[in-house]
């Protein structure tokens, strides 16, 4: 991601990172909807709600906190400091744009890690797991990569817009704590419920990600016009890939597949959108969409109860696409040449140095944080409610 200072923040570059802000705020709903659409259908509202809830939570503890933890003057390089508390000295339009545009990712990253424990997690459990591991996981993390003195920042790691930060964090966060948590109690299908709602949630993401990726490079240029594009691109590729090997497995395309399909290549060019062109998006995003099916495959042989293949899209398609930018970022896009593009292999070890470094911080400390939660709050619902979630938590139904 572009630093802030490095860019001309006139009215028009402002103007386009709220336009991208909003953008970037409406992938929450969309993937409420994505979700939704893929749980039972007396959980629907649970998963729903569970997102919403996160948006409104993480609207508030990053005004409090977190944007100071991720953006605040660097503390040997781990942490920003706590002189933003409240956003505190956080004034003018630039700042504040770059805040809010900032928030959004915070609040989306938690959000995907709900997927993978769909249909058993407590609701007063899962406010606090967000408010913990946004504090101390995701503004940490954020801070390393993104913020002047972060020091995988200082290593040179690239990451435009949040393929480790963002999709590694959460998607190997995921998968623990669908480990951790156990199997979901009763007969699973694994059928979708709404395959329209899925659809849906699938087009808002896929129109809220141009926000996320081409508005990361903070301004209205040409590197942002060059984010758009790839992005359509790698997604267009994931779908058709996914939706092609669905075919292949059972003799006929897989609408689900397809928008899961689209949804990893999305994820996989967003750490590569400010470094590769269109064919190396090609490459990206049908790459993701063969590591994503057997990724699946692999978790199911496993038996671990990842409900809505979070670690296989996010985890592994942001590993992908991290991998993927040290090989195929162009200098003349990005400023920096990949490993295929001539550059040195250095580039490529510090992709992997930030891949390896995430994958261990985030793992290590959802593990720790799902433990406490566990012998305080408890974890679970009771496994007689879980066919009827809706209803036990919310008192609702999403259909009568």
């Amino acid at each position: 991601m572009t630093i802030l200072n490095d860019c001309s923040m006139d009215a028009g570059n402002i103007t386009w990172l709220l336009v991208a802000s909003a953008l970037v705020m409406f992938m929450t709903p969309g993937l409420a909807f994505f979700y939704g659409g893929l749980v039972r259908t007396k959980n629907v509202l649970s998963i729903m709600m569970h997102c919403f809830t996160i948006l409104a939570v993480v609207s508030i503890t990053w005004i409090l906190w977190g944007y100071s933890l991720a953006f605040g003057s660097s503390t040997a390089g781990l942490i920003g400091s706590l002189e933003h508390l409240g956003l505190n000295g956080v004034v003018g339009a630039e700042a504040q744009t770059f805040m809010i545009f900032q928030m959004m990712f915070a609040i989306i990253t938690p959000a995907l890690i709900v997927g993978a424990i769909a249909d058993r997690f407590k609701f007063s459990s899962l406010i606090a797991f967000v408010i913990i591991w946004s504090t101390f996981v995701y503004s940490p993390i954020a801070h390393w990569v993104w913020a002047e003195g972060g020091w995988l920042f200082n290593m040179g790691a690239l990451d435009f817009a949040g393929g480790t930060v963002v999709h590694i964090s959460s998607g190997f966060s995921a998968l623990v704590a669908a480990i951790v948590i156990g199997k979901r109690s009763g007969k699973i299908t694994g059928e979708p419920h709404n395959v329209p709602y899925v659809l849906l949630g699938t087009a808002i993401l896929w129109f809220g990600w141009f926000g996320f990726n081409a508005g990361s490079a903070l301004a209205a240029n040409d590197q942002a016009v060059s984010a758009f594009l790839v992005t359509n691109t790698a997604a267009a590729a994931g779908a058709l890939m996914m939706m092609f090997l669905s075919y292949r497995s059972t003799g006929k395309p897989s609408v689900v597949m397809f928008a899961v399909g689209a949804v990893a290549g999305l994820v996989a060019i967003t750490p590569a959108s400010g470094f590769v062109g269109p064919m190396a998006a090609i490459l990206i995003g049908a790459g993701v969409g063969l590591i994503s099916h057997f990724t699946i495959q692999f978790k199911n042989s496993k038996g671990w109860d990842d409900a809505l293949d979070v670690w296989a899209v996010h985890g592994m398609g942001g590993l992908w696409g991290a991998l993927a930018t040290g090989l195929f970022a162009s200098a003349a896009i990005g400023g920096t040449d990949g490993v295929f593009m001539g550059g040195s292999i250095s580039v490529l070890t510090t992709q992997i140095i930030a891949i390896v470094a995430t994958i261990a911080y985030a793992g290590i400390l959802t593990f720790v944080i799902l433990k406490i939660l566990d012998q305080t709050l408890g974890l679970r619902i009771k496994s007689a409610d879980e066919e009827n979630i809706d209803k036990v938590l919310h008192g609702e139904a999403a259909y009568t």
